[in-house]
This record gives structure tokens, sequence and C-alpha cells, in this order.
């Protein structure tokens, strides 16, 4: 059979929230299992253009495969390659923009389904892109959220980001002024930013929070500040061995002492039950997410399955 080429809009069209959240939950319970392995990015390039490699296998699901994208002032460019394991042979070809929002937003959804208080009712978001409107919609979805209040640098692109998400999640989103304004009080608090400092502060956080952090993936970049990171009672990542190499929201504070690797928790050990998370409502937990491959290969081969039932893609024969 000729592998499917998959466009964007291919994509938009087979793959909802509740699709992605399904497929992630299990890929990381399987990661968790030891049913399927998964290998850290690995960068290389210029000061210029980089090209960023991802690689991940789950048997038992049947499929391999990796996704690469470049970066550089012309853009992000997505792909991911999806193999039968049982054959080798390439099944898929998929431009992966939206694919790897929704599984982002998706890992951020299933740490709050097992981290968060389960009444927590009320987001606080700092940032107001384009991956900011799929944790809002992931975090939605396995939360009865009520009210959320965003913050973005940009006055009238929170406004309008505002407006958007309301209307898509019928659920109030408020846009605010500053960034505090936004965390306190919230019972999930969410970075969503390319900042280089934090734009989550210690004090801001009340009891119980649990925080998405999902923006800064260099060990240069920070989205929390000391404080709040000493104020977590449990911490996740979804990979600890890609932490060491970009999370700067965890490598930098251990530098000073102020937390070790022993205290680092992988979420596919809590999905698979290895590890419990939240143990007191007034525990401040955390997911520092990274964004990782299996997470990618879960997404891509609903995606591919429900494009090959279907007749959608284009076949190609390389």
């Amino acid at each position: 059979m000729a592998a499917l080429l998959l466009t964007e809009k291919d994509v938009e069209g087979l793959l909802r929230m509740e699709d992605a959240l399904g497929a992630v939950e299990q890929g990381l319970r399987a990661l968790g299992r030891g049913e399927a392995t998964n290998r850290p990015r690995q960068r290389a390039g210029t000061r210029e253009t980089t090209v960023n490699v991802m690689l991940a296998a789950w048997p038992a699901r049947g499929y391999a495969g990796f996704k690469y994208y470049t970066t550089s002032r012309e853009g992000i460019r997505f792909w991911v390659h999806l193999f039968d394991i049982a054959t080798s042979e390439l099944v898929a070809v998929i431009q992966a923009d939206r694919l790897g929002q929704q599984r982002t937003g998706a890992a951020s959804g299933v740490a709050t389904k097992y981290l968060a208080r389960p009444d927590a009712s009320t987001i606080g978001i700092v940032g107001t892109g384009w991956q900011a409107e799929s944790q809002l919609e992931a975090v939605c979805a396995v939360r009865a959220i009520r009210k959320i209040r965003c913050y973005g640098r940009d006055k009238a692109h929170r406004e309008r980001f505002a407006k958007k998400m309301s209307s898509l999640l019928q659920v109030t989103v408020q846009p605010i002024g500053s960034a505090e304004e936004a965390i306190r009080n919230a019972d999930v608090a969410i970075a969503a930013t390319n900042a280089p400092q934090p734009v989550i502060h210690g004090d801001w956080l009340r009891a119980g929070c649990h925080i998405n952090a999902m923006g800064a993936n260099r060990l240069e970049t920070r989205e929390l500040d000391d404080a709040a990171l000493s104020r977590c009672a449990f911490v996740a990542t979804d990979s600890i061995e890609q932490a060491r190499e970009e999370g700067g929201d965890l490598v930098e504070p251990m530098k000073r002492g102020l937390i070790s690797w022993d205290r680092i928790h992988e979420l596919s050990e809590v999905v698979a039950e290895k590890v419990t998370g939240r143990t007191n409502a007034d525990d401040i937990t955390l997911f520092k997410s990274h964004g990782i491959a299996i997470e990618d290969v879960a997404v891509a081969a609903l995606v591919y399955e429900r494009a090959r039932d279907r007749g959608i893609g284009r076949p190609i024969s390389l």
C-alpha cells in the first residue's frame, strides 16, 4: 500500500481534542509501563536555522515514527513520518503543525486530569498565542471550568483571544492587564509563552493550584521563578532525559540546590499508576512540558488510521 500524504487541512478535519487527549494518555501509559520507547529531541544547525528531530516507537500499537521540524526567520515547518512497525513500511507523511498543537495541549490536559484538584474551576493563563488555544481547550475538556483569565502583552491581541476562546469553549474568558492578576486565585495556572524570564511567580500561587508550564524549552529560558518551583509538592515532566537538556525551569534551580532530580517524576509514571501525584488538596503541582515524540506517534497513528479508513489523503509512492 502506498503511503498517505496528509496536509494540515486533512489533519484539521480528522483530529479533535478529545481524540488527542485519549491518544496521548494511552501513549504515555504505554511509555510508563515500558511498552513504548521515546528518544529526546536532537537539534542541529546554525543560529539562523535549526533542524529538530524526535523519535518514538510503540510496538503494541503497531507504529514507530519521528517528527522533524525546521526553525528559521522564515517560520517553522513540522512533519511526522509514521511507519508500520511489523513491515517497516512508511505508511504516512503528515504535515504536523496542527497535530503538534493538539498533542501539546493534550499533554497538559492529561497532566491536569491526573494532578489538578477534581474541583478545579478557574484557569489563569499567561500567553495568548496559537499554542495557548489548545492548552485551554484541553484543560476545559478534563475539568468543569467556569472562568478563565488571560494575559498577553498586546492588549488588542489578548482581547481578540479572549473573545475567540469564549465562543469556542462556551466559558467566560476575561482579558486582564497583568500576569499576576491572571495567576492569582487560579486553580490551574498555565504558562504558554516564549518569554526568556519567569512569567509565573511563587507568591501568586494559591494553595492547591496545578501548573502547566509548556513554553520554555531551552536551558536559558524560564517561565517559573525559583519561589514557584520551591512551592511545588509534586513535579512532573514528560521526559527527564529531555528536561536535563532543555528544561531551564528545572535545571537552573538545581544548580543552586533548590530541587534535585530525585524529586522529578515523569508524567507517564503517574498515568501508569507507578507514582502518585497529588496527595493533598493544598498541594501545588507542576507539569513541565517539553513535548515528546511518543505523543506525536500516538496522535499520528490515530490520524493516519482515520484517514485510511475514510479515504482521505493523497497516496504517494516512493
